[in-house]
């Protein structure tokens, strides 16, 4: 059975048993549509949750990749520079002991109701998972093959370039796993302080107006967006490291 087809087949059996709960329990649709009403509600609304979803998708991308650009930037000069080290380690407790959510309303007060602050708070909520591993993975390098290249009088530009830096890439895959698994969250939660467009905006809409077959439809739609942003990621990086073995699960069993 293929990769793809057992998750399948997972998805369909909740989905049974949701529409058995909702058919046996005589759920109130206001509380909690059955799924057949809510893939009709998306069929139906499938021009504007496409438009809702361009929006937020826009804004998970962008969030991701200046959330890893500056992760990676950080870790580079705190694995590189020493000083470096002192200045933005602190930086890095902080950003994850204030909650990301708090700041979601400054962000809106600073940038306004468009797309920058959902970006801020997608790459906020990116930048410690990259950071942190990334940073992990350079400072522990294998110490052999840092005093085999300096005998063999290689700078600090080439080890880092040519042993550092690719010794660190599964470390920074598993970061970037969790950056690309959170960083909807970011950009949904930006929408619900402050948006007009986007399908976090569009789910609030709705509840308001108690359509609960379509808040769902965006919530779906908002879930497969994230599962396939995942996949694809996940699917680069596993590419990018090749090199590296994995266990064979059977070896834990």
């Amino acid at each position: 059975m293929s990769a793809i087809a057992k998750p399948l087949i997972v998805f369909l059996g909740l989905l049974c048993l949701w529409q058995g709960a909702v058919t046996v329990f005589e759920i109130a649709p206001f509380i909690l549509p059955g799924p057949l009403a809510v893939i009709e509600v998306a069929i139906a609304r499938a021009d504007t949750l496409a438009e809702h979803a361009g929006t937020t998708l826009v804004e998970i991308l962008l969030g991701l990749a200046f959330g890893t650009l500056l992760g990676c930037a950080s870790a580079l000069m705190m694995a590189y520079f020493r000083q470096a080290r002192s200045w933005l380690l602190p930086v890095l407790v902080v950003s994850q002991a204030i909650p990301v959510f708090a700041l979601a309303p400054v962000l809106v007060l600073w940038f306004g109701y468009g797309i920058a602050p959902k970006i801020a708070m997608a790459t906020l909520i990116i930048y410690f998972p990259v950071t942190a591993a990334f940073y992990d993975g350079l400072r522990r390098t294998e110490p052999g093959w840092i005093d085999l290249a300096q005998t063999m009088g290689a700078s600090k530009a080439a080890i880092l370039r040519q042993i550092r830096i690719p010794a660190a890439l599964p470390a920074f895959a598993s970061g970037l796993r969790v950056a690309a698994a959170v960083a909807p969250i970011g950009a949904v939660v930006g929408e619900w302080v402050g948006s007009s467009a986007g399908l976090g905006y569009y789910m609030l809409l709705m509840n308001g107006r108690v359509q609960t077959a379509a808040m769902f439809a965006a919530l779906f739609v908002l879930a497969i967006m994230a599962v396939a942003i995942y996949f694809a990621i996940d699917a680069t990086l596993r590419r990018l490291v090749a090199w590296q073995p994995e266990a064979d699960p059977a070896a834990f069993s």
